[in-house]
């Protein structure tokens, strides 16, 4: 089993408002990860979020699919907020966690197929969705890294993990991987790609 986190706990100083709540086309950003997540097959998804935010807590409630955990250390930065989201998943029948960030709204069910798919021929400990050969998200992390993730250097995050074992990168035609949301004008150039 694979379940999915999904990290929603950033502080969003740089846009002003909460990433999360973000509408692309008719849906927040969570909402539509969210779906793209159920409709991909997975059994489960927790999205982590700071406490208190009863904006976010609504819209996963209202997607029908995931549930939402706080995280109390949201300001240790990310690698605390990937820690809680393993916590929440972790159990003897899961395999492996999908992460993806709220603010890459732009994932597809065929880009979480393919990692999934790849997942059941590769012995790599990480398989990450890559594009033209810039790595972005969803990424696998098999069960094996779990420990090592929650014992990782706060300072450099789960990077430093990732530089230390073998990658399976697997190439998607989706430009929208890389293509992360955190200011307005990353947000407005966003709307206009998938308005076109």
């Amino acid at each position: 089993m694979v379940p999915a986190i999904v990290l929603a706990a950033g502080a969003s100083f740089r846009m002003g408002s909460p990433k999360a709540l973000l509408r692309i086309g008719d849906e927040t950003f969570v909402r539509r990860i969210l779906g793209v997540l159920r409709d991909a097959g997975l059994p489960a998804a927790v999205v982590v979020a700071r406490p208190g935010q009863i904006g976010l807590a609504g819209e996963v409630a209202a997607a029908g699919f995931g549930r939402i955990i706080e995280n109390p250390r949201a300001d240790e930065g990310q690698l605390s907020s990937l820690i809680a989201g393993l916590d929440a998943i972790d159990q003897p029948d899961v395999e492996g966690a999908l992460v993806t960030l709220v603010d890459v709204p732009c994932i597809s069910t065929s880009v979480v197929s393919a990692l999934l798919a790849r997942m059941q021929t590769s012995p790599a400990p990480v398989i990450r969705a890559v594009h033209n050969g810039a790595h972005g998200h969803p990424v696998i992390f098999r069960r094996v890294l779990f420990d090592r993730l929650r014992h990782a250097d706060p300072a450099a995050g789960a990077k430093a993990v990732l530089r230390a074992v073998p990658v399976d990168d697997v190439e998607v035609h989706e430009p929208g991987i890389t293509q992360d949301v955190d200011t307005p004008a990353d947000y407005e150039r966003l709307r206009g790609i998938v308005s076109r």
